[in-house]
């Protein structure tokens, strides 16, 4: 897996590659996460196209994720999810607690 960052508008980007499950993925997302709020970055998207798998764990991490950056004053949203993780999501009714979006410049305007 592997994560890439980018700056829109005030909006840090992780733009997600690979799977997000138990073990190094999960790490590689909770340290990425709270790098990235510890430094300030607290408006984050989190560009789930190119993700193949999430399992019960990467799930857990989305979540932990979600509440560390909202305890911190920051928003956590998502973007493009593919149809297996809005399964999940639906599955577990969290798509009732993250904001979902399809299109990366609405889910950028959303932040203002």
């Amino acid at each position: 897996m592997s994560i890439d960052t980018r700056n829109v508008h005030g909006v840090t980007i992780l733009d997600i590659q690979g799977r997000i499950t138990i073990g190094e993925e999960s790490a590689l997302i909770r340290n990425t996460i709270r790098g990235l709020v510890k430094s300030g970055q607290k408006n984050l998207l989190m560009n789930l196209a190119d993700v193949r798998t999430v399992d019960s764990t990467g799930i857990g991490e989305l979540v932990s994720s979600y509440s560390h950056v909202a305890d911190q004053g920051g928003a956590l949203k998502l973007l493009h999810l593919t149809k297996r993780t809005r399964e999940l999501l639906a599955i577990t009714k969290l798509l009732t607690v993250f904001d979902t979006f399809e299109d990366e410049s609405q889910a950028v305007a959303s932040f203002a």
